[in-house]
């Protein structure tokens, strides 16, 4: 029967990319052809609103968005709320699938209605709920403290085979697999 359920395993970064060490760190938004260069590098990639929410399902680390409404583009208000994440991370080791904490910048085929924006969805409330529908609306030249970069292995797990996820992407049928959008 072709109507069974498949369970499929995706890799993603435990946070959003971060440039320091363990005991000092700052999660750093960037543009979304940064973030794609860095992705490429490591044989990853930019997660889809689908993705983003199966990865909200099993975060083991839930925190409350915190939205800052002054200097959104400012590299201050990047290092004030990376603190305020640290403070609301408190006791959790770092390593543990966190949310909360950023907005995803995301693939999706909307990218093709207006060239060079960058595509940004999420940041889950604690009722589960993303503050952010996916949403096309700032110029991909755009970043402020709330983008955040989670990267995920081009790389699923399917029926115990290994697909890339941008090979499903562009396949029309089995595209739903990583993506609501086609």
């Amino acid at each position: 029967s072709g109507n069974r359920e498949v369970s499929p395993t995706i890799e993603v970064m435990p946070d959003y990319l971060a440039i320091g060490s363990d005991s000092d760190v700052v999660r750093v938004p960037m543009t979304p052809q940064t973030a794609q260069k860095i992705a490429d590098k490591f044989g990853c990639m930019l997660p889809t609103r689908k993705l983003v929410d199966a990865i909200d399902r099993v975060a083991e680390v839930r925190l409350a968005p915190h939205p800052m409404t002054v200097k959104r583009e400012a590299v201050a208000t990047f290092t004030e709320h990376n603190s305020i994440i640290e403070k609301q991370r408190g006791q959790n080791p770092l390593g543990l699938l966190t949310i909360g904490s950023k907005k995803d910048i995301v693939l999706t085929p909307r990218i093709f209605e207006k060239p060079k924006r960058v595509a940004i969805y999420g940041w889950r409330q604690l009722n589960g709920q993303p503050i952010q529908p996916l949403t096309i609306v700032h110029v991909n030249w755009y970043v402020d403290y709330s983008h955040g970069v989670r990267l995920v292995r081009d790389n699923i797990e399917l029926d115990g085979k290994n697909v890339k996820i941008s090979e499903l992407l562009a396949d029309p049928e089995r595209s739903k697999l990583v993506s609501d959008e086609g």
